[in-house]
Parts: structure tokens; C-alpha cells; sequence
């Protein structure tokens, strides 16, 4: 962080949150304010309802307004980010999701303000791009895919970052002491392996494929457990496969975690079954506290997973391949050890989310004019022109 010059005043930030649940982006938005320094940035969030999410930036001291945010914003929207620019003094906009991009987009074009949107997908979806392209946007995407992606799309280098997602080594680690207590709580023996999902249980993570092979695996490792490790959409559905099945000892639903360090401590391996990913926290995590991961090869997942080395990469949809290779995981406690130990050092290595924040505040504070040019810029350009230069600087 110190590699950070100091500015002589806080550099005023307004987060434009296009969700609030219990999600990757907003774990993102979460750990990085928290991580920008109170003596350099102040942040003010702008969300689309109140939530856990929200409550938790009040406890950080931050300044939270809610404000409808669909895809096409309402003047009442609108006018109101704009007052909170005007109030707060506001020197740069950072935006999350589509719908939040146009918001943050249009006003920021209004204001003269510059804008960055954080792209949290695997590629950039049409919204983002019209936003993009009308608004003159600077764009930060988290895996390499997602880069080139935009490229292709027409985004010129100068308004595209790839700053990749982090995870905190400090926090994620191998060393949480097992508590006996939590396995025992859903009927688990302490002697089981188990093999985690940890996400949204939403279409685009695929639990019904983790269902699958679970019942794949009843005859490979009769012994194994399994724990879906989230809430969504596709609870009741995915309960029913797994009566249907008769998979009920060995299939378990733990809902939302608070203690998540606790939950990769029980697990032997970490299976991923997105059909779409950037740079999943989950698998980054586990990777942190030293499970290895079974993963598809899809979004900017191989960035993250070095391929026979910190865990194993699988063709998208290929059930059966990756049942085989948790069975060999779960079969080989020195295979699970050297990977789990070499996925920690990559982490530490090249995926610290120290790194993460610290680059993204560089973005953000060379993005933000300074005091001294926000006031030429006040005293002497129109409202057409400080359209014109937000579309060239922000």
C-alpha cells in the first residue's frame, strides 16, 4: 500500500452496487472498502435495497442510500446519484453489474465525474458494453478472458484494466483447527471425506451437476460425504433429486456459513460446477486454507488453477471425469496434501488480495482529477463539454 502516493485530501468515492445479497460481487465491494485507507478515500454506496449486505457497511462507517437500480434507471435515480455527487463532493464513481454500470454511466457523464465499472463476469454483456461505448466508462475486469473479450468487442487498452480478484491468505489459511462439533451437527463421521460446493444454488453454478456426481461417487467412495454450502432458487428442486436418489445420508445442505475459514477446514476437496465463472472467490478460498479444487475450464477459472498441480481441470460437463478424479483425491491423503499445499503458495503468490485492493485504489485515485483541476474545470468548461471530457478521461 505504501507504494501509493498520498494525496493532500481524501479522494471521495461513490460505490454504485447494482445488488445486495449474499454474493461474489458484493464480498468484493466488501473487502475492498475495507481495505481502502480511512486517511485516503472516503466512500459513500449507493444500493438497490437494504440487506445483511448494506448493514455490513453501515458497521464500517459507510455512508449507505438506497435507490431503485433496474436496467433502464428512473430520473428519480438519477437525480438523486447526482445530488449525492453534488452533497458528498464525489471524485470518482466505481459501479458493479450492468444495471448499475448505466446509472453510474449516465451520471457521471452528467456530473463530468469519472467512472469505472468492475466487469465481475467472464465476459461483458451487451448493457455494459452500450453503457461502455455511450458514456465513455473505464472498464476492470478480473481474468484474463474477460480482457481479451472486450478487446475484441472494440474497447480501447487505455479504458480496459484486468485487475484480478484477491483473497485474504491471512484469513483463508490451512491452519483452523477442525471443530468436531460441526461435522456432528449434519450427521458427518469424523473419519468421512468430504467434498464441498460453495456457492449460489443458482443454474449458472451447476448444483444439480455436484448432485450428480455425488451419486456417481456412491459407488467409487461409499465412504464420502457431500455439503452444498449456499441458498438459492434451486434448493427445493435439488432436495427432491436427492430423495429421489436416496442420497440423503451422504447429501447435505448447510445453507449460508458465517464461518467459512471452519467450513474448508472440514473438507478434503472442493468440487465447481459453474457453467460460467471470472475468478471465483470459492475456489480461491479453498485454495487458500490448502484443499485442492476440481474445477471446469471455463471463464478465467484456469488462471486460477494451475492444472495438475493445485487441483485438476475438467472439460465443461464432464461429470463422470471429475467424479474419477475426487475419487483419486479422496483415495491419495499425499496427493491432496501437495496440492492443497501448492494451491496455498499460489494464492500467497499471485492471488493476495492486498495486491488486489492496492492496484484497484491506484485505478481509482489516478482515475479521480485533482482539487485543482476540478475547479478549472468548474470555472470554465460548459455542461456539453465536461460530457466531452468525461468520455475522454473516465
Amino acid at each position: 500500500m505504501s507504494s501509493i502516493p498520498v494525496a493532500s485530501q481524501r479522494i471521495q468515492v461513490l460505490e454504485v452496487i447494482g445488488n445486495a445479497i449474499v454474493g461474489g460481487m458484493e464480498t468484493y465491494v466488501q473487502r475492498l472498502i475495507e481495505r481502502l485507507p480511512p486517511d485516503r478515500f472516503r466512500v459513500v454506496a449507493l444500493c438497490p435495497f437494504e440487506s445483511v449486505f448494506t448493514d455490513a457497511l453501515r458497521e464500517r462507517e459507510v455512508d449507505v442510500v438506497i435507490a431503485p437500480m433496474p436496467d433502464d434507471p428512473t430520473w428519480t435515480s438519477i437525480h438523486l446519484a447526482c445530488a449525492l455527487i453534488k452533497a458528498h463532493a464525489i471524485d470518482v464513481l466505481h459501479a458493479h453489474l450492468a444495471n448499475a454500470h448505466v446509472l453510474a454511466g449516465i451520471v457521471g457523464r452528467i456530473t463530468g465525474k469519472p467512472t469505472l465499472a468492475t466487469i465481475h463476469g467472464r465476459q461483458l454483456n451487451t448493457l455494459d458494453l452500450e453503457a461502455h461505448r455511450t458514456t465513455g466508462t473505464h472498464l476492470s475486469v478480473v481474468c484474463r478472458q474477460t480482457y481479451f473479450h472486450a478487446m475484441g468487442l472494440g474497447v480501447q487498452p487505455a479504458q480496459l484494466h484486468c485487475i484480478p480478484n484477491g483473497v485474504d491468505t491471512q484469513r483463508f489459511h490451512p491452519g483452523v483447527q477442525r471443530l468436531a462439533s460441526w461435522r456432528q451437527a449434519y450427521g458427518i463421521p469424523d473419519d468421512a471425506p468430504v467434498v464441498g460446493f460453495i456457492g449460489r444454488l443458482s443454474p449458472e453454478k451447476g448444483p444439480e451437476v455436484f448432485v450428480r456426481v455425488a451419486l456417481m461417487m456412491r459407488q467409487m467412495v461409499p465412504s464420502a460425504h457431500f455439503v452444498l454450502v449456499g441458498e438459492g432458487p434451486m434448493q427445493a428442486e435439488l432436495v427432491q433429486h436427492v430423495r429421489q436418489f436416496d442420497l440423503g445420508k451422504h447429501v447435505h445442505f448447510v445453507g449460508l456459513q458465517h464461518d467459512m475459514p471452519q467450513v474448508y477446514a472440514q473438507l478434503d476437496a472442493v468440487l465447481s460446477t459453474s457453467h460460467t465463472e471470472a475468478m471465483p472467490f470459492a475456489l480461491m478460498e479453498a485454495m487458500a486454507c490448502g484443499v485442492p479444487v476440481v474445477a471446469p475450464r471455463v471463464g478465467g477459472v484456469p488462471d486460477l488453477i494451475a492444472h495438475g498441480q493445485t487441483g485438476w481441470l475438467t472439460a465443461p460437463g464432464a461429470d463422470h471425469e471429475a467424479a474419477q478424479l475426487l475419487a483419486q483425491l479422496l483415495g491419495d491423503p499425499e496427493l491432496r496434501g501437495r496440492m492443497g499445499q501448492q494451491g496455498r503458495e499460489r494464492c500467497v503468490t499471485r492471488f493476495s488480495l492486498d495486491v488486489c485492493a492496492v492496484n484497484t485504489m491506484a485505478l481509482l485515485q489516478r482515475l479521480a482529477p485533482s482539487r485543482s483541476e476540478q475547479r478549472r474545470i468548474s470555472a470554465v468548461v460548459s455542461p456539453t463539454k465536461i460530457g466531452r471530457s468525461a468520455a475522454s478521461t473516465g
